[in-house]
């Protein structure tokens, strides 16, 4: 066995300073991907810096404008929100789809953008909805967040705080789940902002991460109807093929999960 020494931080300047001091240190957030790879000898951090019980990192914010969920909230206390319901009810249901209830009690937004896993549901809201990214050193806006497969534009060391997402006039989601992990084979999330904007986002579906459609997002933006999407056909360049479906499956679930999207925002 390894030796790796664990710290539980009490703040997030602690947690940075920890995080300096390591050879080759590695957050703990909710867990679901440093554990597994440690346990398979794919990672041997030198030191394990746990952010969940950081404060300053837990709770979710609700405006007239936004939803503001910090880092280390747990998905169920987000499925559950009330105030972030009512708002962004589209959000609340894309994280109660995640994994199963032991995934949502543990997971975190901010590690699951950290990781930016190309089947993950939350990157699909965040670029969709335009969303920000706060960290510990600056605000990232979703469209120069995302950088490619487990790639963002997070530098060494740097600390996702919080994420804030507009509140949309409509928003809605769907995915086509893998029936063991429940990650997307594809999942689309659509939203109309308040000055008229459209954005539309997929997960699930390229190998490269979530990426914007901006075919789906034209149509939308001249008719605002599920209708006005059956006419639009989706390239399966770039799109992922493995034994759970073909680029041209996958290019297909995404017309038909952004209708089911659109119907759903109404």
């Amino acid at each position: 066995m390894y030796a790796t020494t664990y710290h539980r931080p009490s703040s997030v300047d602690e947690a940075a300073a920890l995080f300096s001091k390591g050879k080759e240190a590695k957050y703990l957030a909710g867990g679901h991907t440093l554990i597994p790879v440690m346990k398979q000898r794919l990672a041997s951090p030198s030191d394990v810096i746990d952010l969940c019980k950081i404060k300053e990192l837990i709770g979710i914010e609700v405006s007239v404008d936004a939803v503001t969920i910090k880092a280390a909230t747990p998905h169920y206390d987000v499925a559950t929100n009330a105030a972030a319901q009512k708002a962004i009810p589209a959000l609340t249901y894309l994280v109660s789809l995640i994994g199963d209830p032991a995934v949502r009690y543990r997971g975190t937004i901010g590690g699951s953008l950290a990781n930016n896993d190309p089947a993950a549901d939350y990157p699909a809201a965040v670029l969709a909805l335009g969303a920000t990214v706060k960290t510990n050193k600056r605000s990232i806006a979703a469209d120069d967040f995302f950088k490619g497969l487990f790639s963002t534009a997070l530098a060494d060391g740097e600390i996702i705080t919080a994420v804030s997402f507009p509140v949309p006039a409509k928003a809605g989601y769907s995915k086509f789940p893998h029936p063991a992990s429940r990650f997307a084979l594809t999942g689309v999330f659509v939203a109309k902002t308040k000055s008229g904007d459209v954005r539309a986002a997929a997960t699930g579906a390229s190998s490269s991460g979530v990426m914007r459609l901006p075919a789906i997002e034209a149509a939308l933006k001249a008719n605002w109807s599920a209708a006005a999407l059956s006419s639009i056909a989706i390239s399966s360049s770039g799109l992922l093929s493995d034994l759970q479906g073909t680029a041209d499956y996958r290019a297909n679930l995404i017309k038909v999960m952004a209708q089911r999207a659109v119907t759903a925002a109404g």
